[in-house]
């Protein structure tokens, strides 16, 4: 069992970073190919205690990977095809540095292969939704994350030059699994038949040339002698699949924010977002502003707007707030969401980024919204909506109160409190879809699917009584007993075990069909959770911890 402190062992982890600070990745650009070349320093892990040899990962590279993804759809959409190579000789990319994992606490090995999925999912959405195709070109060993990094992208090349391989190692060297979806997207995405991967994924020395082509591990394996004039011309043909987008690309300068923190209580103050945490009472409380101006009337507006337009601001604000959350505050096991502001506002926006999806950066903008609030659904910490007076919980804001465990509207329609009011907008019925692929609505009323079309028929501003009649909120206390409910409530969650709600809420908020997604996260938290606590895998004589030794580890043979 992990110690539970208040006080944070280690610096915290940022999410924040820019080009001029990237250490682990070069990126270039030709016309309407870009491309991207690990090339990880050993010298700038994450954390002191170990070297980042074989370009191998940690979280720090993953972060710098999922900072490019987003600024190449955002400020290069000229781009059309991103070739992803090894910076490095005979080595594309070694995976998750083992000594990292071996040194980190369980929780952060969770949340590293989460965030690692994440983006994954996001370089995956780039090539699904943006026309900017990824072909991974395997000049090296890709071993482990390594050919999951590859496995995310849209065509895998493989160099048949005596050393190339892809392998997953983990279950015969390590004793774990590959942790960022590798297995899933093997058999689910790559369509590889059970019997060959299984014998693949206890292959440590992986499969090379031809075999990789046949098994369908690979798109193509190529000759070295024709290896980089195959990449450019493949390049060049998934580029001329994707049409041209209009105007220039958006730059997105860094967040501002004003952080505070002292003993219990702590915090952080962006322009539309703010968060207070007590560690005490293991309670955080997210608030997001609306608007405060009238949205931009045009496409080409909303792309003057740049990266000051609401939406686009106000989720980025919030996505690196919930990361923080993660990784900084583990103690933490509810999260209170609250909005204030003009509610008209709100909904003004939406429907302005709604009228302008055919335009490629308002499309970005609701893609990153999509994106923030997948990683909402995914947080593993209880999430109570607070709807009461002063409120602006509607539209794209409504999308919190129904990915929230709970929600609860303060009932002032006897006049005895200025009322809560919530609503909708077309952002709620499609644009936003959860990792199921259903609209959190959708993923409401699965029990009901005819509901759906008739929530979408309410117009205008709907009190607490009606928002209960139409299903769109779990509780509407009065004047009376709402501070007392509220309290209450509070009171009982946090007392319950994190373990227990972890897996509860997980198996609770994604009712309905099963996806590549789901399956990913979900035995991602199931058996990540599990693995990688066993002693065989982290105990004294486990896999990980004997990594690197000239012993062999031993295992508990039992089965369970």
């Amino acid at each position: 069992m992990e110690p539970s402190t208040h006080a944070a062992p280690q610096a915290p982890v940022r999410f924040e970073t820019q080009p001029s600070s990237y250490h682990h990745w070069k990126l270039s650009f030709d016309g309407a190919t870009a491309r991207l070349a690990m090339d990880v320093s050993e010298e700038h892990p994450l954390r002191p205690g170990y070297a980042l040899k074989l370009n191998s990962y940690d979280l720090g590279v993953d972060i710098e990977l999922a900072d490019i993804v987003q600024r190449l759809r955002f400020e290069h959409p000229e781009v059309k095809t991103v070739v992803v190579t090894g910076g490095q000789p005979k080595v594309f990319c070694a995976g998750a540095n083992i000594y990292m994992l071996g040194s980190s606490t369980h929780s952060f090995k969770v949340n590293f292969c989460k965030f690692t999925n994440e983006t994954r999912l996001y370089l995956e959405q780039a090539c699904s939704e943006s026309g900017q195709h990824y072909l991974a070109a395997l000049n090296g060993v890709a071993s482990g994350g390594g050919y999951e990094l590859a496995l995310a992208c849209e065509e895998i090349l493989l160099s048949d030059d005596g050393n190339s391989a892809v392998s997953f190692p983990e279950t015969p060297l390590l004793a774990v699994l590959p942790g960022t979806g590798g297995l899933t997207r093997l058999v689910d995405k790559r369509k590889v038949r059970r019997d060959l991967a299984d014998v693949f994924c206890t292959l440590a020395e992986g499969v090379r040339g031809k075999r990789a082509q046949d098994w369908g591990l690979v798109d193509q394996s190529i000759p070295k002698s024709r290896f980089d004039q195959t990449v450019i011309a493949r390049a060049a043909a998934l580029a001329a699949t994707s049409p041209d987008k209009a105007g220039p690309g958006v730059k997105l300068p860094p967040l501002e924010v004003r952080r505070h923190d002292e003993g219990e209580r702590a915090g952080a103050d962006y322009r539309y977002v703010s968060v207070a945490i007590n560690r005490g009472t293991r309670l955080a409380e997210i608030t997001m502003l609306a608007p405060d101006e009238d949205p931009p009337s045009t496409a080409a507006a909303l792309r003057q707007k740049g990266a000051e337009a609401w939406a686009l601001r106000a989720f980025r604000e919030l996505d690196d707030v919930l990361l923080d959350l993660r990784f900084n505050h583990p103690e933490i096991g509810l999260v209170l969401l609250r909005t204030r502001g003009d509610a008209a506002l709100v909904l003004a926006h939406d429907a302005a980024l709604a009228s302008q999806q055919d335009d490629w950066f308002a499309r970005e903008v609701l893609l990153n919204m999509r994106r923030v609030l997948k990683r909402l659904d995914l947080t593993a910490r209880t999430l109570f909506a607070m709807v009461d007076a002063g409120s602006c919980f509607v539209g794209s804001l409504f999308e919190l109160t129904i990915a929230a465990d709970r929600s609860y509207m303060f009932d002032g329609s006897e006049g005895e409190g200025d009322a809560a009011f919530v609503a909708l907008s077309a952002l709620n019925f499609g644009p936003l879809p959860m990792s199921n692929g259903l609209t959190r609505l959708q993923t409401r009323f699965l029990g009901d699917p005819s509901h759906v079309a008739k929530v979408q028929k309410l117009e205008g501003f709907l009190d607490a009584p009606a928002a209960m009649k139409a299903g769109l909120v779990t509780f509407t206390p009065d004047a009376m007993d709402w501070e007392d409910e509220v309290r209450l409530a509070v009171e009982e969650r946090v007392s319950l075990s994190p373990d227990a709600l972890t897996g509860m809420e997980a198996n609770l908020r994604f009712a309905g069909p099963e996806t590549t997604e789901t399956k990913i996260f979900a035995r991602l938290s199931a058996w990540q959770n599990w693995i990688f606590q066993r002693p065989n895998a982290v105990g004294e004589r486990g896999a990980l911890t004997m990594y690197g030794r000239p012993e062999r580890p031993e295992f508990d043979w039992r089965r369970t």
